[in-house]
């Protein structure tokens, strides 16, 4: 006891942070069974390479988790443990067949807390999403069979009946929910004859629905009539002075005033549900709101009197949520000017959003982003993209990455978990390219053969804000490069060499000039001047054995004897 009381206030903090942020930390759940009694919740983080789960089950005897190659368990990698009257225990365990699964030689598995209380027993634990040794079944982003079993007492004995399976997608989860007074909703083109232009952007301002309350949007699918000239769509809110539906080519004028994201969809993703603490507001406040749906057509082979009806399905209740949730579109600002080179193996853009900036265009005291999806997004020629997260000048995380970025298929994923961006916090928005296979220099831009950088990130509480990004400064740009007007700046570009060591300075010189940051909504722009922080890749945090570490065997130790306490 003696030992006890001086750490008790550690502990204490630390089971209040760790019930602070669980929530945040664990999004996801499903019941396993169809009687209710087994619950798993979880969340996971592919940067640092690990998943974090909380298994809670009707009983007061042993509980049991695990992987399956086919569902039984033969092959499967499993956890068990419980509190029983000597204490908790907890084994990362494996079954050659229907016998006792054996005990690994490598604990791979973290014990967080074990907790024992008016017959619930709930065990919270931690493991790599990658298989750590033979014994271990990687976790991946296809679905996987889960196993579950437990008994009424500690004695780990045949589970009898009180066993099952369910095939769950953990890293690419989407819950299907169909909360009460569900509906939905259309927002298409309608009939419209696609031009025979290589690459034509259309916009439409429309009208929703209209209802006296407020309602939330949690689930959006796409509707892609033709696939193969559909590239991306986005949805705008329109500012109140915009008033009258309208329909015209985009970026010709007038229609760039409705710049608040809504909802966007890339070639090949899928529908996208929001998770259960936030959606999208529609109706009440909001008012009669008009929107803009813009549909990029790629249309390679200039084909012509081809008719399209794409569009979005907006899944809406009455049932709201907690937090109303909002877009933010981040990166380097798609604006003429900046060339990427040929003959470049790995050329690298930035963009920077420096969030100490949106006060300056929202009223108040505007909150921290908490960011739980984001979606990524290049054209032909981006390779990778990464999303850095900057505090105090120096980096914390990768808010988002992608190291084998697909044209063709393109989504909104989950983190995971949810991140916190506070207010001054800094993301940088890096972008890889391929061009060796080109022979001119593909400039920034809108159409498909050009390049974009861009990360759109879903977050909440909402806030009334478009953009923050950035673009470099194309005087000192040009300065640099030795040009001393636009004309000599075009030439130069399109005569020059571009070979290793040209490309090598022109990215450094990019990278190492004053960046114009933006930050802007309907009503306000802010322009200020920003500087390119360095990015580094996170590695994924390695296996480690059952007492890899004294540290975290400590606080793992402290958690569980903590939660003994707290539930005494």
């Amino acid at each position: 006891m003696g030992i006890l009381f001086p750490v008790l206030p550690l502990v204490l903090l630390l089971v209040q942070l760790s019930w602070a942020q669980e929530d945040a930390l664990l999004p996801f759940s499903e019941d396993l069974d169809p009687d209710h009694k087994v619950h798993l919740k979880w969340g996971f983080d592919e940067i640092q390479g690990t998943i974090l789960f909380e298994l809670s089950v009707t009983t007061s005897g042993w509980i049991g988790f695990g992987f399956s190659p086919k569902g039984g368990m033969t092959g499967a990698d499993i956890v068990i443990g419980g509190v029983g009257p000597k204490g908790t225990y907890f084994k990362d365990r494996h079954a050659d067949g229907t016998s006792m699964p054996v005990v690994d030689q490598h604990q791979n598995y973290k014990c967080l807390s074990l907790t024992e209380s008016d017959g619930t027993t709930v065990m919270k634990f931690q493991r790599s999403i990658e298989a750590c040794d033979e014994n271990d079944l990687p976790i991946t982003t296809l679905p996987i069979k889960l196993i579950y079993a437990y008994g009424q007492t500690d004695d780990i004995t045949y589970h009898s009946t009180k066993r099952g399976t369910k095939e769950v997608n953990l890293l690419r989860y989407m819950p299907r929910v169909t909360p009460p007074n569900s509906k939905f909703f259309d927002m298409t083109m309608v009939n419209f004859t696609v031009p025979a232009n290589q690459t034509y952007y259309h916009c439409k301002i429309l009208r929703a629905p209209t209802f006296d309350q407020k309602h939330h949007i949690y689930r959006i699918e796409p509707f892609i009539e033709n696939i193969d000239l559909v590239h991306h769509l986005l949805l705008y809110r329109c500012p109140p002075s915009v008033t009258e539906p309208s329909e015209a080519e985009c970026y010709t004028g007038g229609n760039e005033n409705c710049m608040e994201v809504v909802s966007v969809w890339g070639v090949g993703g899928g529908a996208f549900e929001f998770p259960e603490v936030a959606g999208l507001p529609i109706g009440g406040n909001v008012g009669d709101i008009l929107y803009r749906l813009e549909v990029h057509y790629n249309n390679p082979n200039k084909i012509a009197g081809r008719v399209d009806n794409s569009g979005l399905r907006f899944y809406y209740t009455s049932e709201l949520r907690q937090h109303d949730a909002a877009v933010l579109m981040t990166g380097l600002g798609v604006f003429p000017g900046y060339a990427i080179p040929p003959n470049a193996k790995s050329f690298l853009t930035y963009g920077l959003c420096d969030t100490a900036y949106i006060p300056k265009v929202l009223p108040g005291t505007p909150q921290d982003l908490q960011v739980f999806s984001v979606m990524l997004h290049t054209h032909l020629a981006g390779r990778k993209v990464r999303v850095g997260h900057f505090r105090e000048e120096k980096q914390i995380d990768l808010l988002a990455a992608d190291e084998n970025y697909n044209f063709e298929f393109q989504e909104v994923v989950n983190l995971g978990k949810t991140k916190t961006v506070k207010l001054g916090d800094k993301l940088l928005v890096e972008c890889t390219y391929n061009t060796e296979s080109r022979t001119t220099l593909t400039w920034g831009g809108l159409s498909t053969l050009e390049e974009m950088c861009l990360a759109f990130l879903y977050y909440y509480p909402a806030m009334s804000l478009s953009v923050c990004e950035s673009f470099p400064d194309h005087r000192v740009l040009q300065s640099v490069m030795g040009a001393t007007n636009a004309y000599d700046w075009g030439l130069m570009m399109y005569t020059k060499t571009w070979n290793e060591t040209t490309i090598n300075q022109y990215q450094q010189t990019l990278k190492r000039i004053n960046q114009f940051v933006i930050v802007a909504n309907s009503d306000n722009f802010s322009s200020d001047i920003g500087m390119i922080p360095d990015l580094k890749v996170i590695t994924p945090a390695p296996c480690m054995s059952g007492c890899a570490t004294k540290f975290i065997a400590w606080i793992s130790l402290l958690l569980c004897l903590a939660m003994q306490w707290v539930s005494l």
